[in-house]
């Protein structure tokens, strides 16, 4: 690090010795690992790049529209770029979806039917999922409009050593012929587990593909758009989904999600997003087109510059004696850096940690409270000029043992470095 940068940090955030100490040996150990995904972000913009071209994008794409929308150029482009880019039959890019989550629940509620069954092959989904499905309803949950309000079946089958159990899924298939999706959660979530990078999704796939070709196989994306080379509809998924205020974004998408995959797939997601008959055709965009364009173009670099800081986090903090999933070594499908403390304040004081290092809302103070959508309390650090945007940096952790803490994000690799050498100073 440059002198004049660690003076700086140490009188005017206070960073101990010790922190910079360890940094200067995680730099060392990590920046030879850089250059793999130096080159896929290359590789990734380059195919942005190509998508833009060929669509012919225009300053006359990023319209302004009201009331219905109809006839929205830039809204009916965006959805043929983001076709091309993930290599699927027809796209759905809308600022209406809320979240991730959103985006998600209109490809479950869109093609599964009473009777249908959704069986998740990587064990249970992320947190705020479980009210969409019905995990663990109880009676003052019920009517709230759950699929197992609407008859439809989940079942779930467990990793063992972190992998896709293929022989159980088949068997599962085999016996219980109400299977109509299979559910794939391609980041760990909260879970204790490996993310599933695009080569063991592609080789689960693969093999029940052999028996149940008609299986309809969905990926939640969210975290790992342009981490990889490819994304999962190119080793066989049918319909993926995930959040504009994460990767797909680029830093700059201030909301909305995306749907792609087999154009009668999306159309039946895009029916429960608006109605059916509508669809896609109709929604206006309130003049977020240019974002949108902007933050896609932007998405590979911003990406990178995120999975970077979850690289350094993970020696930085491994140094420091916590345990980091993944390791730093490790190679790499999404942007999320789980680190365990198993110490309460310890969790708590590294969050707080990252907020303090955040350009917006650095003076709040997070704390741990009832989130909607969450089992336990969460304590959630996001001082990001879009709110709650995790492609930015950001932590957040649910506050039940061992303590673990999820951290993702950074426009930046010098903000990101920065932000947790502030944390880390806290802890130590």
């Amino acid at each position: 690090m440059y002198y004049k940068s660690k003076e700086y940090l140490m009188k005017e955030y206070n960073i101990s010795e010790k922190a910079l100490d360890l940094h200067e040996k995680a730099m060392e150990a990590v920046t030879p690992l850089f250059k793999e995904y130096e080159d896929i972000r290359e590789y990734n913009q380059f195919k942005v790049l190509k998508a833009f071209q060929d669509e012919k994008i225009s300053d006359y794409h990023f319209t302004n529209t009201t009331g219905y929308g109809y006839g929205d150029i830039g809204r009916d482009t965006m959805d043929l770029v983001y076709a091309r880019i993930f290599k699927a039959e027809k796209a759905l890019v809308r600022p209406q979806f809320v979240s991730g989550t959103h985006a998600i629940s209109c490809v479950l509620y869109g093609i599964l039917r009473p009777g249908d069954t959704l069986l998740a092959i990587t064990g249970r989904p992320y947190d705020t999922i479980h009210g969409v499905i019905g995990i663990g309803q109880t009676e003052e949950d019920e009517n709230t409009g759950s699929l197992h309000d609407f008859g439809v079946q989940y079942a779930e089958i467990e990793l063992k050593d972190n992998a896709i159990q293929v022989d159980q899924v088949l068997e599962y298939l085999r016996k219980d012929t109400s299977v109509k999706m299979l559910h794939i959660q391609r980041s760990k979530g909260y879970a204790d587990r490996n993310s599933f990078t695009i080569e063991e999704i592609g080789k689960a796939i693969g093999e029940i593909r052999t028996e149940f070709p008609e299986v309809i196989i969905f990926v939640d994306n969210c975290y790992g758009e342009f981490i990889e080379e490819r994304e999962p509809i190119e080793v066989g998924a049918d319909i993926v989904a995930g959040s504009l205020i994460k990767n797909a974004g680029g830093g700059i998408s201030p909301t909305g999600g995306y749907v792609a995959g087999k154009t009668d797939l999306v159309d039946l997601a895009s029916y429960r997003l608006t109605v059916p008959g509508l669809g896609g055709e109709c929604g206006s965009t309130f003049g977020v087109m240019r974002t949108f364009f902007q933050g896609l173009f932007l998405a590979p670099q911003i990406s990178m510059e995120a999975l970077k800081t979850a690289v350094y986090t993970a020696k930085l903090l491994e140094l420091a004696g916590f345990e980091v999933h993944p390791k730093a070594e490790a190679k790499r499908t999404d942007i999320v850096q789980a680190i365990t403390f198993r110490n309460k304040e310890k969790l708590i004081d590294f969050v707080k940690g990252i907020q303090y290092g955040a350009p917006i809302d650095s003076n709040a103070s997070c704390e741990p409270w009832d989130m909607p959508g969450y089992k336990d309390q969460v304590i959630m650090a996001a001082g990001a000029f879009i709110q709650g945007a995790s492609i930015e940096l950001s932590c957040d952790a649910p506050i039940r043992e061992p303590y673990t803490a999820y951290f993702q994000g950074g426009l930046s690799f010098d903000h990101g470095k920065i932000g947790v050498l502030i944390a880390l100073s806290r802890i130590l």
